[in-house]
């Protein structure tokens, strides 16, 4: 088989990093909604460190990125549904998440990772 063949049947590439701001541009405990690809994206800043999470709430579709921040988790500013930056799980219910996502920092430039 030759490589051209076989990257046929190899693992698809991963989604590229896409630059959403620059460092600086959020205060801490801050969060901003960035569209990347077809998705609306979340990024917080939480001790130093920029976190990416899905933007629609899944009870309502509100904009996480307005909801505040609050023992490690992000609550929906419409009913207060709060979820784990950690790993996207509703606090009340683990069974219900939303996506996060890997970042990055960059000479300067937040970029998320968001699959297709």
């Amino acid at each position: 088989m030759t490589d051209d063949q076989q990257k046929l049947f190899d693992e698809p590439d991963e989604p590229p990093f896409v630059t959403v701001c620059k460092v600086g541009e959020l205060d801490e405990g801050q969060g901003k909604a960035f569209p990347v690809g077809r998705r609306m994206v979340a990024v917080f800043l939480r001790e130093n460190q920029y976190i990416a999470v899905d933007d629609f709430c899944p009870h309502q579709g509100a904009s996480l990125a307005e909801g505040y921040l609050a023992d490690g988790c992000v609550a929906c500013p419409w009913h207060h549904w709060q979820f784990s930056l950690d790993d996207g799980t509703w606090v009340d219910n683990p069974k219900i998440a939303i996506d996060t996502f890997s970042v990055r920092v960059m000479d300067g430039k937040v970029q998320v990772q968001v699959p297709t």
